[in-house]
């Protein structure tokens, strides 16, 4: 048996497939294919790319909530009824994939279990903030195994319309950036910013009826009024500041009510690297699955309908160009250009490029980051991140307690030495890290070679694409890339 699963319908369609022995065989991202940008839809190219990375004639297909409930709270919320039919779920996919009767999850337990199922965890308090599922948009798990099988017990939670996304995302509408797709772009403006608004924003964010008012009106687009004639960059500092508040206060109740010290955390809030410095006050082992997200989540299906713990090894579960990292050839155009383009093996899971579909430059130079910002038509005021050799982290990065390493770019850290590496620090003094241990992987083998030439322990990471584009995916992308923006692509 394989197990397909699938998330669709609101940001960030994907499909993964887990198989009877817990292995990943695949999982990636609809945008990737389609190249539309946080595509909601399922792309028949994914599917069509997902059934061959099948092992089994034993097809069963698990979805990442449970339709009619999610159409109850829409009517709720004012964005009235639609009938939640397969065909209208999944388009014309449904029928590539053969019109399979569909097994249906809660939202919240498929974010728990991408992360407790793929975790190196026994056991677990899991934790889960996001936007909104069904009804629940915070949730806190006990979770164990038990004879094998992966167990769950809910032990707390709040539901709409008292969200911690929704707020953020309505935070990122106020400042004119695009709800529910760049929201790290507001947590990138908060350093410029002071938190002058946190008070009012605590107010309106405790009381339901604003909330519900908030939550409605970014269905339809109209948060521009709130705290008028504010700068942007203080809305931001502000909205961090709360939220990270928020996220406090919800660890402090896994703390009580979670049997476990080891934290699972999931959801799209979890993707906010500068609340996550803070984990460590609550937890000494941490576990944030690559794709905690809601794309993730077609993983966290196919992990219930598993229903054991899968093998984890690494993210790149995605599309696959053949061949061996091209370490050397990556290594003569950086030491002439000082940038260049890598698109080789599996893609990355997740909405962090992490060595395989990435735009690496040499960080250490003032002119960089303006170059790749140009190249990439990022905002100037946008950082980038470092990775590093992982016995180097702590050399050049505080990194934050319990972070011994962020293999996933995971945390800020501060920069030791932010003069000496311009390039990759941001305007209050951090960076996102991607640590890299001794794996024996194409990027290690890259860093371990540029150390030996330069000196230098780590590069510029950002990901292969342009503002408002997704990440390059098979080889057609990667030529084009060079083609349009002049820069030298591996593969």
């Amino acid at each position: 048996m394989n197990y397909i699963g699938i998330s669709a319908g609101f940001h960030d369609a994907a499909i993964s497939v887990v198989n009877q022995a817990g292995d990943i065989l695949f999982a990636a991202h609809s945008e990737r294919y389609s190249k539309k940008k946080h595509d909601k839809d399922i792309c028949n190219k994914l599917v069509l790319d997902a059934l061959t990375h099948t092992d089994s004639d034993q097809l069963q297909y698990h979805y990442y909530e449970r339709p009619w409930v999610k159409a109850a709270r829409q009517v709720r919320s004012g964005e009235g009824f639609r009938w939640p039919t397969w065909d209208r779920l999944l388009g014309t996919a449904y029928n590539t994939m053969g019109r399979p009767d569909i097994h249906t999850h809660g939202h919240h337990l498929c974010h728990a279990a991408a992360g407790f199922q793929t975790s190196p965890f026994d056991d677990a308090t899991v934790v889960v903030i996001d936007a909104i599922g069904e009804f629940d948009t915070i949730t806190i798990w006990d979770a164990w195994y038990e004879q094998g099988r992966a167990q769950y017990k809910k032990v707390w939670s709040r539901g709409y319309p008292h969200s911690i996304g929704l707020f953020y995302s309505a935070m990122t509408q106020r400042v004119g950036l695009k709800p529910m797709d760049e929201e790290y772009i507001l947590m990138g403006m908060a350093a410029y910013g002071q938190p002058h608004y946190l008070d009012e924003m605590r107010g309106t964010f405790l009381n339901s009826n604003e909330q519900l008012k908030f939550t409605q009106n970014l269905h339809i687009g109209v948060n521009k009024d709130f705290v008028e004639r504010a700068d942007p960059m203080d809305i931001a500092a502000s909205a961090q500041a709360l939220v990270e508040q928020l996220i406090h206060n919800v660890m402090y109740q896994a703390r009580q009510h979670g049997r476990s010290r080891n934290l699972v955390y999931g959801g799209g809030v979890a993707l906010n690297c500068l609340a996550n410095r803070s984990l460590g006050n609550f937890y000494e082992n941490i576990w944030i699955m690559p794709n905690p997200g809601d794309a993730g989540n077609s993983l966290g299906a196919a992990c219930l309908a598993h229903g054991a713990k899968v093998t984890w090894t690494d993210c790149f579960l995605g599309y696959n160009i053949p061949g061996d990292y091209p370490v050397n050839s990556i290594l003569d155009v950086l030491l002439t250009d000082k940038i260049v383009g890598v698109a080789s093996g599996r893609a990355e899971f997740g909405p962090r490029a992490l060595g395989n579909r990435s735009l690496l430059a040499d960080p250490r130079g003032l002119s960089i980051k303006s170059r790749v910002n140009e190249i990439k038509r990022r905002q100037k005021f946008r950082p980038f991140a470092p990775v590093i050799l992982e016995e180097y982290a702590h050399q050049y990065f505080d990194m934050p307690k319990h972070w011994d390493n962020s293999r996933y770019m995971q945390v800020i850290s501060t920069c030791r030495d932010p003069e000496l590496f311009p390039a990759i620090v941001h305007h209050d003094g951090t960076s996102r890290v991607q640590t890299v241990p001794k794996d024996g992987s194409g990027i290690r083998e890259l860093l371990e070679k540029w150390h030996v030439m330069t000196g230098c322990p780590m590069l510029l990471n950002t990901s292969l694409n342009i503002r408002g584009e997704p990440m390059v995916n098979d080889l057609q992308d990667a030529d084009r890339f060079r083609r349009l923006y002049g820069i030298k692509v591996c593969s």
